[in-house]
Formats: structure tokens, C-alpha cells, sequence
């Protein structure tokens, strides 16, 4: 019985250009990245290859559409390897660019044609929370579908996740709670999930006190406080990846799905919307179970009893980044039970992953609750 696999060699530089000269990054090598990211840090630097702009063909998450034209403009170009600079956008499309022959994604994502690595994935995390570094997933809206799916399969491990905290320095106030948000519940997740083991375990709870921790500090000293822990925030997300690449996420994200793909709400968002309601509920149906074990680290972190700490989390995010009523983001009361099915009918992945099963009618009223 395998317990743990990590995918990926991890990397560190201080600098951009450190990992330039170290990986010896030439004309043979292809970057997809934002022109946000590119000007400021990659443009002045020594690497000199061709490059794709992701916002080019859209804005946003990365849809099959979006994919499918940036497909088409990476056959353009002869390489080797492939270097994803950017947030979770950018390296999930790089995941499927690493794949042999591929015509439309949505036929990679259903699983209808091979999915063979024929490329070198180098993935550059720009945010710090994806954890899609060291991870075999990659997610996109299927337009047709008009959901999220998944896919997991090894061929979608980086070869290489390359941490360089330089470039969290110019990530936007809001964008760096929507990703550390989302590393933290992929560490809670995967801390319940059936599949987690000691490993996993160690990697989750140490993702769990660093974020924590440095909100807690964010509340008392500022936001500004942040920038004093650029590298524990990445090493943090990072451990969250390996965390759940073993075990998988479960609810929270499954339920974000039809809503972050249908109103376009920021993945980490989108989350953050579910998270300790589902939390909750768990308790509620399992309070002995694993869950006993995350609330007492928990209640050790806030400094609270265990009955309290998802009224103690909710408060402290709450603090930091404020979140509104589903309805507010556009869903619609006759929406939820359609949200329900396309979760049912789509997320299985996901759910086979939940700290305890959820009935239909379960789903349909936490989307209700949180309407």
C-alpha cells in the first residue's frame, strides 16, 4: 500500500535570475506567464526564450476554450521544456500543454483520448496558495458543461516546482488572502480526508500553523505584516500541495465548483465561501472521528475550546477578508438544486474525499444556508 509520493523536486532561489542561470533557461524553452508578472521581474532578467501571455486569450480561470487557443499558439513554437511562471491559471493550462497530441482539452479532462507527457514542466508558483506546483491536477471551466472538472494524473506532475518569493512582493492585498485562504483549506481538507496518513499529516498541520499563525499576526500588526513572511507563506502552500496531492480535497471544493465556474468567483474565493459551514457539519455528523484531532490543534492555534474554533476562524478571516451571501455573487434560490446535481454528477472525484458522505439534501442546504 503505497502512503506518500511526491511528484516533483523542489527549488528555491532568492532570485529570478538565480533559477535563470541555475536551470541554464535558453531559446529551446518556452514560457507561458502574465504580462503583469513578466514586465517587472522576467523582462529585465537573463532568460531569453519565447513566451506566451495567458490574458491574451482570456481573463480569468483557465476555461477549455482559453486552453485550446493558447494550444494552438504553443504548436507554433519548437521546445523542450516548459516554464509556467504565474498563479494557479497559468500552470494548470501548462499541464496540459506537457500533453502528446492533445486537439480539444475537454476530450484530455473526460478522459476520451492517451494522455502522454511529452514535455518538461517547470512550474514557478506566483501566489501562495494553489499548491498546483506539486501537484498531478489540473482544473478548468468546461464551457459546455458550464461546471469546473478535474483532472488527476501523474503525466501532470511538474518535474520541478521552483519556489522564488520575489515575486509574491507584487501580489495585490486581495489576491494574496483568496490563494493563502485557498492553501489553508486545502491543508484542513486533506487533514480529513479518508486517504490522509501521518505523511500527510505533517505537512498539512505544518501548512495549518503558518498561515494561521501569520493571520493572526496580519490582525494584530496589518496587513503589511505579510511581506515580513513572503517565504513561510510559499513554503506553507507548498506543503499544502504535497499534502493534498496524496489525499485529495473534498466538499468545500466540490461545492465552489458550479458557482465559481458559472459566476466566475475566484477560485480561493469561492472556497472561502464554503468552507466552515461544511466544517461544521462535519463535526456535527463525526464529532469523534479525525476531526476531534484538527480541532484540538486548532483550538491550540486560536487560542479557543474546540466547540468554538470554526466561530473563532470564521471571525479571524472575517477580519482580514470579507465575504458575502452566495446571492451576492449572483446565485439564484432555483439555482440551488441545480448546483446540487452538477455536484453530484461531477465532483465524485472530489467527494469520494469528504471526512463523511453528504446526501443530496445535505448539499442543497448548505447552498441554501449560505444563499
Amino acid at each position: 500500500m503505497e502512503l506518500f509520493k511526491l511528484g516533483s523536486k523542489i527549488f528555491k532561489y532568492d532570485t529570478f535570475n538565480d533559477f535563470v542561470h541555475e536551470f541554464k533557461i535558453e531559446s529551446t524553452d518556452l514560457i507561458i506567464t502574465n504580462q503583469f508578472i513578466y514586465d517587472p521581474i522576467i523582462k529585465e532578467s537573463d532568460a531569453k526564450c519565447n513566451v506566451i501571455f495567458q490574458e491574451r486569450y482570456g481573463n480569468g480561470e483557465p476555461s477549455d476554450e482559453m486552453i485550446n487557443s493558447i494550444l494552438n499558439e504553443a504548436k507554433t513554437y519548437d521546445f523542450k521544456r516548459i516554464i509556467a511562471i504565474g498563479g494557479g491559471t497559468v500552470i494548470d493550462i501548462a499541464k496540459i500543454l506537457v500533453l502528446k497530441d492533445i486537439v480539444d482539452v475537454k476530450d484530455a479532462f473526460e478522459r476520451k483520448v492517451p494522455l502522454i507527457k511529452c514535455k518538461t514542466l517547470i512550474a514557478v508558483p506566483t501566489t501562495c496558495g494553489t499548491g498546483t506546483e506539486v501537484t498531478n491536477i489540473s482544473i478548468a471551466e468546461i464551457k459546455s458543461k458550464k461546471t469546473k472538472m478535474g483532472l488527476a494524473v501523474p503525466e501532470l506532475f511538474p518535474d520541478a516546482a521552483v519556489l522564488i518569493p520575489e515575486f509574491l512582493r507584487n501580489l495585490p492585498y486581495k489576491f494574496y488572502m483568496y490563494s493563502s485562504i485557498d492553501a489553508l483549506i486545502h491543508a484542513t481538507e486533506s487533514y480529513l480526508s479518508p486517504k490522509a496518513n501521518t505523511y500527510t499529516k505533517l505537512y498539512a498541520v505544518k501548512a495549518i500553523e503558518t498561515i494561521l499563525d501569520i493571520y493572526i499576526n496580519m490582525k494584530k500588526f496589518g496587513e503589511e505584516y505579510r511581506f515580513e513572511r513572503l517565504e513561510d507563506v510559499l513554503v506553507a502552500s507548498n506543503c499544502a500541495g504535497i499534502a493534498f496531492s496524496n489525499t485529495g480535497v473534498g466538499a468545500v471544493h466540490a461545492l465552489s465548483y458550479p458557482i465559481g465556474g458559472k459566476y466566475h468567483v475566484p477560485h480561493g474565493l469561492s472556497n472561502y465561501l464554503f468552507f466552515t459551514e461544511i466544517f461544521k457539519l462535519y463535526a456535527k455528523k463525526n464529532p469523534s472521528g479525525t476531526i476531534k484531532e484538527l480541532n484540538r490543534i486548532l483550538s491550540g492555534i486560536l487560542d479557543c475550546d474546540t466547540f468554538e474554533v470554526y466561530d473563532k476562524l470564521e471571525k479571524l478571516l472575517g477580519k482580514l477578508l470579507q465575504k458575502e451571501r452566495l446571492s451576492s455573487y449572483g446565485m439564484k434560490e432555483r439555482e440551488v438544486e441545480e448546483f446540487a446535481k452538477s455536484v453530484i454528477a461531477n465532483q465524485q472525484r472530489l467527494l469520494a474525499n469528504n471526512y463523511v458522505p453528504l446526501s443530496d439534501k445535505e448539499i442543497e442546504n448548505i447552498y441554501r444556508i449560505l444563499l
